[in-house]
């Protein structure tokens, strides 16, 4: 299952892996939204620049997005005050349309062709007693300098709403058009772009650090760290600090009008809406069914959710893409950009980005790009990657350390207690046969294949995802193939395989 924008884009760009060591001032790992705007920025500056990138360009959580651009995260910007106040809240703001403008910038200059578009947005819902928070969050951002507006209709939406806030001037895009334009930017100034190449350590020297990859070593004076989620662990403790979600779309095609703008409900369970071209025509994408990365998933539910969803409002529709991605939440729900550690000078990093990775990659790569340069950055302060404040939010703090603990001792009620036998075919289940776990997937035809069922980060046991044939950590939102492949950080090595 391929999103709309990794399908319409196959086979437009490629390149070569690592073949033999390398030298360069400053090593990407990670060629996502953050870690390629990084390498174009320095690579304006003249920098030389070497970007790894796992697997292929745009084909991990930065091609799996809704693609809006936005400053609008939902309703967060009077929590935002509530907690750290008004300049803190302005910057924040402040941050994220500054990268609407620059990214619209860098497609004007680029010449990119990826079907930007400015588009107001919107979140909504369709219960009275939300209407005082939607007020007040209007008033809040009214009173940090955006313009906000409360309607109660939004253009050809299919229901009714009872009030949404609406800010102007946002924009949505084909993001991995967006991608391939600027590795061809990085690539016309002189720096490198290797596909299929692992990052495996980060090894500190005297001169600076050797990356290691599974296809060779790179030196480097300085190193980017933009992986989505962190693949070192220590000294940066980024496992202790955030959670993955996983979130599902649909792209529909129908005969009926479809709605105008980006919109998000507050509602639980929450949907959104965005358009989108396919084939020159409109069609629309519906965004939802959200859980915590590694919740056990037996069925394929999320997906038929939204398409039941779809079908109340649109009878007529044909689903015609479907995708799922993750995305990292500090539990502050701040992002943390900037130096990776105190213990790891020229190390740096952009994590956290809670479900607006397209505004956040912009404004982490103008934070660390500047850090590079030497420069000052006027909103480093406030996404300090550094940052040890008490967490405010202790209920999740709490239940994060307590599902960590739960799947480090390997819960027994998540263990089948049958035969392989007994799995159905294109099913998964853990068993334990002879004081060993094993994670088995049995195929369409019953071929088997099994795993350690342990995850190869920090040893949790992990759940069988029956939508994506994946084996998902609950504890930190690793992801494995049924071969046991590592798809997703921050584990980085696959999972033992066994012959049954």
């Amino acid at each position: 299952m391929s999103s709309l924008w990794i399908e319409t884009t196959k086979d437009e760009i490629s390149f070569n892996e690592l073949t033999e060591n390398k030298e360069t001032e400053i090593c990407i790992i990670g060629a996502g939204l953050f870690g390629l705007t990084t390498a174009y920025y320095l690579s304006k500056f003249g920098k030389k620049v070497i970007v790894i990138e796992k697997e292929k360009i745009g084909e991990k959580v930065s091609g799996n997005t809704t693609g809006k651009i936005t400053s609008q995260h939902g309703l967060f910007y009077d929590h935002l005050v509530s907690d750290y106040g008004k300049n803190f809240a302005q910057k924040y703001l402040e941050a994220n349309e500054k990268a609407i403008n620059n990214i619209k910038k860098i497609i004007e200059e680029e010449n990119i062709e990826c079907d930007f578009e400015e588009k107001d947005a919107y979140v909504y819902t369709t219960e009275q007693d939300e209407i005082q928070n939607i007020e007040k969050e209007i008033e809040t951002v009214r009173k940090i300098g955006k313009a906000a507006e409360f309607v109660t209709e939004i253009k050809n939406m299919p229901f009714k709403i009872k009030g949404a806030i609406k800010f102007k001037n946002q924009a949505q895009f084909h993001v991995r058009k967006y991608m391939i334009g600027l590795c061809k930017a990085i690539v016309s100034n002189n720096n490198t772009i290797y596909e299929n190449t692992t990052a495996i350590e980060v090894e500190k020297t005297l001169e600076g650090y050797i990356v290691h990859t599974n296809k060779g070593n790179i030196i480097s004076k300085k190193v980017v760290i933009a992986t989505h989620y962190p693949i070192i662990n220590f000294p940066g403790f980024y496992f202790t600090k955030m959670y993955q979600s996983t979130s599902y779309l649909i792209a529909i095609e129908t005969n009926q009008k479809l709605p105008e703008g980006m919109i998000i409900g507050t509602d639980i369970p929450y949907y959104s809406f965005r358009r989108a071209k396919y084939k020159e025509k409109d069609i629309l994408l519906i965004g939802g069914a959200e859980h915590k990365t590694g919740k056990a998933i037996e069925t394929n539910e999320k997906y038929k959710e939204l398409e039941d969803f779809a079908k109340q409002y649109y009878p007529d529709c044909k689903v015609i893409f479907k995708w799922n991605t993750r995305d990292c939440i500090s539990l502050d729900k701040i992002p943390y950009i900037g130096e990776f550690s105190v213990f790891m000078k020229d190390v740096y990093v952009g994590t956290g980005f809670k479900k607006w990775g397209m505004t956040f990659s912009n404004v982490s790569a103008c934070i660390v790009s500047d850090k590079i340069l030497g420069k000052e950055n006027p909103y480093e302060e406030i996404f300090n990657s550094k940052r040890i404040k008490p967490i405010k939010n202790r209920w999740e703090m709490k239940n994060m350390v307590q599902s960590s603990v739960n799947n480090l001792v390997f819960d027994k009620f998540r263990i089948e207690p049958f035969g392989i036998d007994q799995i159905e075919n294109d099913n998964g289940a853990i068993i334990e046969k002879d004081d060993e776990l094993i994670g088995v997937y049995k195929d369409t035809t019953g071929k088997i294949y099994a795993v350690r069922p342990i995850c190869s980060h920090l040893g949790c046991l992990l759940s069988w995802n029956n939508t994506d044939k994946t084996w998902d950590c609950p504890c930190h939102g690793s992801r494995f193939d049924y071969m046991g492949k590592n798809l997703y950080e921050p584990a980085i090595k696959g999972l033992e395989v066994f012959n049954i």
